[in-house]
C-alpha cells in the first residue's frame, strides 16, 4: 500500500512494516509523488520516529540519521555537512548541497552554502526529511551537485490540540517547546508553535572552554485549506539566535581561543502554496517565498539580506507513453554588507537575480522500463547561463527489485565569497576577489540498485563516479604579492553508499549504513594553490553506521546507535567512534519520557582547525513530550 505522510499520525509510523517503508511516497528525486522504491536516485528517508527515537535535539544532530550524508560538528552550534565529498573549504563552507524547508531553499549566496546554526524547525513537526545523494539540478536548479536535502513539515490538519516538550542535557543544554492547532468554523487548519534552545560553551580539545555557547528562539505559524481542487497553505517563521564565537586562529592567545564577539543570527520569513488538482492527473502548483535575515557577525562583517523567490509547476495529464512536467523560477536576493579592516564584499551592495526553465519527460518504454529525460536552463549573476541535463533509466525486475542507471550535468554557480571578497578590507590587499572565477562543474553517473529479497529485509546499493572541473582555488600573482580566486583544479570522485534495514523479530529492527569515498584532485596548468588542494580532502574515505531499535513492550523502547568516521587527514583528525543509546518510555498516553546518551565512549573532535578543536564529550540527557 501507499503510505502518505500526510494521511499518517507519527504513532502508526512506528508500526510500518519493511514493505510499507519501501511504500513511503518521496517527491525529491521527479518533484512528483513516488514509491521510493520505484525512485531512480539513491534516496535515504528519514521518519518523523526516526528523528524521536534517534535523541536529536537539533535539524542537524537529526541528519546524522542518514549514513549517505557526513555531518561534522565543528563547535557548539556550527556543523559542517556534506554529502559524497568535496567538504573544502574552511569549517562550515560546505557549498555542493542543496537544502529546502519546506519548499524554501536556504542556500545563502554569500557562499553558496547553509548557515546550520540559522536554520531551525520544531522537530516534532518534521513529517520527513528525504536525502537525494548526488545531482539534483536538473529539477532544483544550481548548487544541487552532489545532494539534496528537502525537510518537509506535517500539514496543519496533522497537528491539531496541543503539545509542549522539554529537554536538558548535562553538557549545559537545554529547551522548551509547544504547538497549539485547531481547525475554524470554515475548514482552515492551523498551527502555532515556538521554542527556545539554549547550550553551554564547548571544551576545547588538550583543554581550555571555547566560547561557542548560544542561545535561540522560534515561532511561527502554519494554515492549510482546500476549497474544491484547490488546496493552500501559508507558513511563517521569526527567528532569534545569539552565537558567542572563537576568535581566529591567529588571533588565539596561548591558552586557547579568546572571545571574538556574539553573532546576531536573525530571521523572518513568509511563504504561501497554492496548487490545483487538473482533469487526468494534471495539476499546477505556485509557491511564492519572501525571506529576510540578519547576520551580524563582528569584527568581520554584517549582512542584512533579502530573498524573494517564485516558483511554478505544470504537470500535464498522461500523453501516451509520456509524463510531461515542466515549470519556472525566479529568485531576486537584496544582499547589503557592512565590511571591516578584515574583510570587505565589494561592491559592499548588490542586487542578483536568477532566473530557470525545465522540463522533463518520464517515458514508459515498456512496463517494466522508464527513461526519465529532462533539462534546465538558468541564468545566475556570474556566470550568465548554465544548461543543467538529465537522464535517468530504471528497470523494474520485479514488485521487489529495481535497477536504475543516470547521467547528469550539474553546477556550483560562484557565490559573493568566490568573487567579491577582498582580504584585508582595507588596502593593501592579500586577497583580491575573483575576476576569473568560473562555475564548478560536475559530471556524474550512477548505478543503483533497490531490493526487498525478504519481507523483513530491504537495501540499497549505489555506485557513482563525479567528474569535476574548474574547482575554486586562490592563485598567487606572478609578483607574490597578493592572491585571486580562479578555478584551476580538477578531478574524480568514485564511490559507493549501501544502507538497509532489517526486521529481525517482531519488536526489533536492525539497520546499517556504509559509505566509500576515493578523491583524485588536481592543480590544471598554471594553478598553484597547493595549499587549497591539500584542505579539499577534509573527507573521510569511509562512514559506518550501525542502529538497533527494540521496543520492549507496548511502552518501553531501547535504542542503540554506533557510528564511524574514518581519518581525515588534512584537518589531523584521526578515525573515530561514537556509541549513542535512549530509553524511551511512554507514562501514559501522550506522555512521553526519554533517557538518552550521546559519545558514551568518550569524547573527541569532528572537523575544524586543530588550532580551536572543540572535543565533545559524553553527555546524558532527558526529553519529555506532553501532547493533550
Amino acid at each position: 500500500m501507499a503510505v502518505e505522510y500526510g494521511q499518517t499520525s507519527q504513532a502508526d509510523l512506528a508500526d510500518l512494516s519493511i514493505e510499507e517503508l519501501a511504500n513511503i511516497q518521496v517527491t525529491s528525486v521527479s518533484k512528483r509523488p513516488e514509491r521510493l522504491q520505484d525512485a531512480p536516485a539513491a534516496v535515504f528517508v528519514i521518519t518523523a520516529d526516526d528523528i524521536r527515537r534517534s535523541g536529536a535535539d537539533s535539524l542537524p544532530e537529526a541528519l546524522r540519521l542518514a549514513p549517505s550524508l557526513h555531518v561534522a560538528r565543528v563547535n557548539g552550534y556550527a556543523y559542517s555537512i556534506s554529502a559524497r565529498g568535496m567538504n573544502s573549504g574552511a569549517s562550515v563552507l560546505s557549498n555542493k548541497l542543496l537544502v529546502l524547508i519546506d519548499g524554501r531553499s536556504v542556500y545563502t549566496p554569500l557562499f553558496a552554502g547553509v548557515f546550520w546554526d540559522a536554520q531551525d524547525v520544531l522537530l516534532e513537526d518534521i513529517a520527513r526529511i528525504e536525502v537525494v545523494s548526488g545531482p539534483g539540478g536538473m529539477m532544483w536548479g544550481l548548487n544541487a551537485v552532489n545532494g539534496v536535502i528537502n525537510i518537509t513539515t506535517r500539514s496543519a490538519r496533522d497537528t491539531q490540540g496541543s503539545m509542549a516538550a522539554l529537554h536538558g542535557a548535562s553538557d549545559g543544554a537545554a529547551g522548551a517547546a509547544f504547538r497549539q492547532g485547531g481547525t475554524s468554523d470554515n475548514g482552515v487548519a492551523w498551527r502555532a508553535f515556538g521554542k527556545v534552545t539554549r547550550r553551554s560553551d564547548s571544551e576545547r580539545a588538550g583543554g581550555g572552554r571555547i566560547d561557542d555557547s548560544y542561545r535561540r528562539a522560534l515561532a511561527g505559524v502554519r494554515a492549510d485549506w482546500a476549497q474544491g481542487s484547490d488546496a493552500f497553505t501559508i507558513m511563517g517563521n521569526l527567528m532569534r539566535g545569539r552565537l558567542d564565537q572563537p576568535a581566529p586562529g591567529e588571533l588565539a592567545t596561548p591558552n586557547g581561543p579568546t572571545a571574538f564577539g556574539r553573532v546576531r543570527s536573525d530571521g523572518a520569513n513568509l511563504s504561501a502554496r497554492w496548487q490545483r488538482t487538473l482533469d487526468a492527473g494534471a495539476s499546477v502548483a505556485l509557491q511564492a517565498v519572501l525571506d529576510h535575515t540578519v547576520r551580524d557577525a563582528p569584527p568581520l562583517f554584517a549582512e542584512r539580506l533579502t530573498t524573494a523567490d517564485m516558483q511554478f509547476q505544470h504537470t500535464l495529464a498522461t500523453i501516451g507513453r509520456h509524463d510531461i512536467m515542466w515549470g519556472a523560477n525566479y529568485r531576486n536576493t537584496r544582499d547589503r554588507v557592512s565590511n571591516s579592516r578584515w574583510v570587505a564584499f565589494l561592491p559592499a551592495n548588490t542586487t542578483q537575480r536568477w532566473g530557470s526553465l525545465f522540463v522533463q519527460d518520464a517515458i514508459a518504454l515498456h512496463d517494466d522500463w522508464r527513461l526519465t529525460l529532462g533539462g534546465r536552463v538558468e541564468y545566475n549573476y556570474y556566470t550568465g547561463v548554465e544548461w543543467l541535463p538529465s537522464a535517468r533509466l530504471s528497470w523494474r525486475i520485479s514488485p521487489q527489485h529495481a535497477l536504475w542507471a543516470s547521467a547528469a550535468r550539474t553546477v556550483r554557480s560562484p557565490a559573493r565569497l568566490d568573487v567579491d571578497a577582498w582580504v584585508p578590507g582595507q588596502p593593501p590587499f592579500i586577497l583580491r576577489g575573483g575576476p576569473q572565477v568560473r562555475s564548478e562543474v560536475a559530471r556524474v553517473l550512477e548505478l543503483g540498485y533497490r531490493g526487498q529479497p525478504a519481507p523483513a529485509l530491504s537495501y540499497t546499493v549505489t555506485l557513482y563516479h563525479n567528474d569535476y572541473d574548474h574547482l575554486r582555488t586562490q592563485q598567487r600573482d606572478p609578483s607574490g604579492s597578493f592572491v585571486v580566486f580562479s578555478s584551476l583544479m580538477e578531478g574524480r570522485a568514485s564511490g559507493l553508499e549501501a544502507w538497509g534495514n532489517w526486521q529481525a523479530l517482531a519488536r526489533w529492527r536492525l539497520s546499517a549504513g556504509w559509505t566509500a569515498l576515493h578523491q583524485r584532485l588536481r592543480l590544471k596548468p598554471g594553478g598553484n594553490d597547493v595549499a587549497g588542494l591539500a584542505t579539499a580532502r577534509r573527507d573521510p574515505s569511509h562512514t559506518l553506521q550501525l542502529r538497533s531499535n527494540y521496543n520492549i513492550d507496548d511502552a518501553r523502547e531501547i535504542d542503540v546507535t554506533l557510528r564511524r568516521v574514518g581519518a581525515m587527514p588534512a584537518s589531523l583528525i584521526a578515525s573515530t567512534t561514537a556509541l549513542d543509546a535512549r530509553f524511551g518510555w511512554r507514562l501514559r498516553p501522550g506522555l512521553g519520557l526519554s533517557v538518552y546518551g550521546e559519545n558514551l565512549n568518550g569524547g573527541r573532535p569532528e572537523f575544524g582547525s586543530s588550532t580551536y578543536w572543540a572535543e565533545f564529550e559524553r553527555r546524558v540527557g532527558v526529553k519529555l513530550r506532553w501532547d493533550y
